[in-house]
């Protein structure tokens, strides 16, 4: 009985000995704190700490005080970008005739407005001699009645050229008078091909002006405008920019024999995605991810449609929630010729922490056997808010030159010695019991 007791005492006298050595990290950077007296700070993650994250949770990144001591913080995600409502509205367009009308003779444009400055009527004069337009391939569109900058026009056709791929100049006038170019090249068009079809009826403007001319360059033909949109949004919630990580891939093999795959060499947290095509190139995605290299493929996002024509490429597809993954796989149709960049897109996130009596802190990460714990510092950054206001924010703590410090040693997993010492226990429990049942069979008989 005592043997056994003192064997339970060494094993949690070492297993106390495993926890005091948790503060045993791959690399640390020193904090500089923009205001000693602030209490409550809070630090951006850059790219360095999220390569020397070992946990997918990232409870290995923690705060440290100059005693070696990690001080009350929490992980907060990034501020999300609020989703901002479109809205569209017609607008009145005119006809104007294309670059080779009045040709032979003198042609005159009379625009007439009302009081309010809204064309009312485009009128093309021309003498004996000019000869007719062909088509009318130029547009003069009406935003007189707009306040406020123009997002883009939203265009519908019919008589298109098929397929279209058709490229305008925009410009923008105040007074019908002088002339600005807006967009220089935009472009619209309507292809098919594969089972697959690809249209885009949007033009960028990103300009204010109360009258707007659309000028074709190439490839518009006869096409007949129908309708003229302009698309408007709310002013989005000023959050940080997406920072972009390319990938290079490589062909897969086995069951992935049709894929591509890429590895991640940090725990950043993706929140979106992006394929980097080469010109003229339009395919159909799928994105999977997973975190072990042995683990079943999860899908992430499509089927999306994702091209590259001219200057004009698909957007970015947003995930679901921010993924760590380390492992990532693209399937396409068709399949590419050579694997493309797959982009990953992240924005930093903060730890917020409280700062002790005890400078100069640091920001620690990498350790197979720590565990952060998260303080409640949430609830003391909303109590400050609801005082100051939604927005406020602690003082920016900012990440010096990062350093090493056990380096790759600390991301080594602790020897499991608890499952030793208790497969220890019961075997000398066994034994214990094997010689007290000996005893008793060699024990004086009656």
């Amino acid at each position: 009985m005592r043997a056994s007791v003192l064997l339970v005492a060494l094993g949690l006298g070492f297993a106390t000995s495993v926890a005091a050595g948790a503060a045993d990290y791959a690399r640390q950077w020193p904090l500089s704190l923009p205001d000693a007296e602030a209490g409550l700070y809070r630090v951006e993650l850059g790219p360095d700490v999220y390569r020397a994250a070992l946990s997918p949770r990232l409870d290995d990144v923690d705060v440290l005080d100059g005693q070696g001591r990690p001080v009350p913080a929490q992980l907060l995600a990034a501020r999300a970008p609020v989703e901002v409502a479109t809205v569209r509205s017609s607008l009145p367009w005119f006809p104007l005739p294309g670059a080779d009308a009045g040709r032979g003779g003198d042609l005159a444009l009379v625009v007439e407005r009302a009081t309010d400055g809204s064309v009312v009527r485009v009128d093309v004069r021309m003498d004996a001699d000019a000869t007719a337009p062909a088509a009318s391939t130029s547009w003069l569109v009406d935003a007189s009645a707009m306040r406020g900058s123009i997002d883009a026009l939203v265009l519908d056709w019919r008589e298109a050229p098929s397929p279209l791929e058709a490229t305008f100049r925009i410009e923008g006038s105040d007074d019908l008078r002088q002339w600005r170019v807006l967009q220089s090249s935009a472009v619209l068009f309507d292809l098919h091909g594969g089972g697959l079809r690809l249209r885009r009826d949007r033009l960028p403007v990103g300009a204010a002006a109360r009258y707007l001319r659309l000028v074709p360059l190439s490839g518009a033909g006869r096409l007949v405008v129908t309708k003229v949109e302009a698309e408007r949004g709310e002013e989005p919630a000023r959050v940080g920019p997406v920072q972009w990580l390319d990938l290079e891939g490589r062909p897969g093999a086995g069951r992935d024999a049709e894929a591509l795959l890429y590895e991640l060499d940090g725990r950043f947290p993706v929140e979106s995605v992006d394929v980097s095509l080469a010109a003229g190139a339009t395919a159909q995605w799928r994105l999977y991810s997973r975190d072990e290299a042995d683990a079943p493929w999860v899908e992430r996002a499509g089927p999306w449609l994702g091209f590259r024509i001219g200057d004009e490429r698909s957007p970015p597809q947003p995930l679901a929630r921010p993924l760590r993954d380390r492992y990532w796989k693209l399937e396409a149709m068709p399949a590419p010729a050579r694997p493309p960049v797959l982009r990953l897109g992240w924005r930093p996130e903060s730890l917020v922490f409280v700062a002790g009596d005890a400078p100069p802190f640091r920001v620690v990460a990498g350790n197979a056997r720590a565990v952060r714990g998260d303080a409640p510092v949430a609830r003391s950054l909303e109590a400050v808010r609801s005082a100051r206001g939604a927005d406020w924010q602690p003082p920016l703590a900012t990440l010096g030159q990062g350093a090493p410090l056990a380096g790759d040693a600390a991301l080594r997993p602790a020897r499991d010695w608890t499952t030793w010492m208790l497969w220890g226990l019961l075997v000398a429990g066994a034994a214990m019991v094997a010689a007290m049942a000996f005893r008793l069979l060699r024990g004086p008989r009656d």
